[in-house]
């Protein structure tokens, strides 16, 4: 079984910066997909970013290209979501899930394990 701890939600300003923290446990990652999805109040929950564990193959949403990167920390086994120039439409529940299959999706149903989640709030 697989646990996804997320950490680092807040409320910032519009064109601040946060850093989410995802620690993934109880499982080998190599063959991993490691995802971020986000889900606003009343909206479904949508695909941000995601890196393939094994060789740090990082995709992106078009609304976060160039704003956010996602990373790997092997040593550690965490997940990180750095997001700069936030903006108020981010304001969103952030959820850490992982794939069990080296092949992107950015379908939430083809994900196998979620975090808890952590909110981000940017007011304007």
């Amino acid at each position: 079984q697989v646990q996804l701890v997320e950490s680092g939600g807040g409320l910032v300003q519009d064109g601040n910066s946060l850093r989410l923290s995802c620690a993934a446990s109880g499982h080998t990652f190599s063959y991993y997909i490691m995802g971020w999805f986000r889900q606003a109040p009343g909206k479904d929950r949508e695909f941000v970013a995601a890196i393939r564990w094994s060789d740090g193959t990082a995709y992106y949403a078009d609304f976060v290209r160039g704003r956010f990167t996602i990373s790997r920390d092997n040593a550690k086994s965490t997940v990180y979501l750095q997001m700069n120039n936030l903006k108020p439409e981010d304001t969103a529940v952030y959820y850490c899930t992982a794939r069990s299959s080296p092949l992107l999706s950015r379908n939430p149903n083809e994900y196998d394990f979620w975090g808890q989640g952590t909110q981000v709030t940017v007011s304007s």
